[in-house]
């Protein structure tokens, strides 16, 4: 992936457009406009140097793009190799791998993975506490022994209205995580970010959601009057 996004880079400072080096290594348009911004990409501009008469140094130009992805080694002072060595000591193969994918993900990308993780839990969590009514009451077995007169268990009751407030405590909680979220992607991502759309979609589904809740909640309520 580094290689791909450093011949990207040159076809960058070459004059290519965005689209069309999404295109050509098969990344998306966000993924190409994040390479730009983390790695500080940027087009010569203005006319080129004038020669000189000075003998010419062997070797590429300093800040030429070119020497980039070459196999002469790390620039002295880097600290990648340093750094992944470390964790490499220590951390399984499958987290490395994905420490290794993160890199080339920009921190609008990061942020917008977690809205989706805390988007489908909102949705999965209307589902799985759903209180049907107030006699809704759940019976949980807290703990069981073997005595001397045969099983002892210990019964905990969960009643609607403590379900209830459990709930809604919880999704309060959750909702605030979301617009947290949502409110520091949007602060970092592109104004033609599509992306901005899907979290309008998310909302959507959420309020939408929340709001059959409480029709089905009404309804049962009133057939229990």
């Amino acid at each position: 992936m580094a290689d791909k996004r450093i011949q990207a880079e040159k076809d960058y400072v070459k004059g290519m457009k965005y689209k069309d080096i999404a295109e050509k290594y098969g990344v998306s348009l966000n993924t190409v406009k994040s390479w730009k911004q983390r790695h500080g990409w940027t087009r010569n501009k203005g006319a080129p140097p004038k020669k000189s008469m000075y003998t010419k140094k062997p070797g590429a130009p300093k800040g030429n793009i070119n020497v980039k992805g070459n196999n002469g080694g790390a620039p002295k002072g880097n600290s990648n190799a340093v750094t992944h060595g470390f964790f490499a000591k220590f951390l399984p193969a499958e987290t490395m791998e994905i420490m290794e994918q993160m890199q080339e993900r920009s921190p609008a990308d990061l942020i917008y993975d977690q809205i989706q993780i805390q988007y489908a839990s909102i949705i999965r969590a209307q589902q799985i506490m759903y209180v049907r009514d107030q006699d809704d009451i759940t019976e949980v077995l807290k703990k069981k022994k073997d005595t001397d007169f045969g099983e002892e268990r210990e019964w905990e009751f969960q009643v609607a209205w403590d379900k209830q407030a459990n709930f809604l405590n919880a999704l309060s909680r959750a909702m605030a995580e979301f617009r947290s979220l949502v409110k520091q992607f949007l602060e970092m991502a592109n104004e033609d970010d599509e992306r901005r759309l899907n979290l309008e979609l998310m909302k959507a589904r959420i309020d939408k959601t929340k709001g059959n809740r409480k029709h089905q909640r009404r309804q049962e309520q009133q057939r229990c009057r």
